[in-house]
C-alpha cells in the first residue's frame, strides 16, 4: 500500500473539486479536470478517492451534517419562536459562509445526484431541514408572533432559498458581519419592508 500523502493534499483536492462542481456541474467535471487543476496526474487521485461521486459525498455530506447539528441545537432552545428563527438563520448564513461550494453543488446539482444510489439521503436531509424550520414557523404562528393565515411551507421555501442565493453575493465585513445580516434578514422576514407604524395602502 502506498504511504498516505500529507492530509492538506486531500483538502487540496477536495477544496479544488467542489470548486469545479459548484461551477461546472458534476457531470461535466471530470477527474481529469479536477487533477490538472490541483496539478497531479489524475489516476493519483485515487489514492484519496474512489471515484468524483466519492468527492461530492463528503463535501456534501460536511455540510447537511453541521447545518443539521446547528438546527437541533436551535430547535433544543426555550427561547420564544422568533428568535429561534433568527437563530435558524444565522446557522443557515454561518454554515452556507463556510460551505459555499456545497450549497452551489446541491442547488445546481439536486436532481442529478438524487438519481444516483450514494446520494439517496439527500430527500431525507432536506426533510429533516424542512422539518425544523416549520417546527419553528408553526410555533410563531401558535405563540401569536406569526400570521395565522401564513402558508408555513411557502413561508419556508422563500426564506430557504434567499438564504441559499445570499452566499453568492454577500462577502461578512467588520461593519457588517453574518450576524447583522442574520438579524436583518429577520427582521425582514418577519416585519416585512413597510415603515414601523405605519400601514401600506392597498
Amino acid at each position: 500500500m502506498p504511504p498516505r500523502e500529507p492530509t492538506d493534499r486531500r483538502r487540496a483536492i477536495l477544496d479544488t473539486a467542489a470548486a469545479l462542481f459548484a461551477r461546472k456541474g458534476v457531470a461535466a467535471t471530470t477527474v481529469r479536470d479536477i487533477g490538472r487543476e490541483v496539478g497531479i496526474l489524475s489516476g493519483s487521485l485515487y489514492h484519496h478517492f474512489d471515484s468524483k461521486e466519492a468527492m461530492v459525498d463528503e463535501i456534501v455530506t460536511a455540510f447537511f451534517d453541521e447545518l443539521r447539528a446547528r438546527y437541533k441545537e436551535v430547535l433544543a432552545s426555550d427561547a420564544d419562536a422568533r428568535t429561534r428563527l433568527r437563530d435558524l438563520v444565522l446557522a443557515s448564513l454561518e454554515v452556507g459562509q463556510q460551505h459555499l461550494h456545497a450549497i452551489g453543488i446541491y442547488q445546481n446539482d439536486v436532481n442529478y445526484l438524487s438519481r444516483l444510489e450514494r446520494f439517496g439521503y439527500l430527500d431525507s436531509n432536506a426533510r429533516e431541514i424542512q422539518a425544523a424550520w416549520l417546527a419553528v414557523i408553526d410555533a410563531g404562528i401558535a405563540e401569536g408572533l406569526f400570521r395565522d393565515d401564513l402558508d408555513a411551507k411557502v413561508a419556508y421555501r422563500l426564506m430557504r432559498d434567499a438564504l441559499w442565493l445570499s452566499v453568492r453575493w454577500f462577502k461578512p465585513s467588520r461593519d457588517y458581519p453574518v450576524r447583522r445580516l442574520a438579524e436583518d434578514c429577520t427582521s425582514f422576514f418577519i416585519d416585512g419592508i413597510a415603515a414601523r407604524g405605519r400601514k401600506l395602502a392597498r
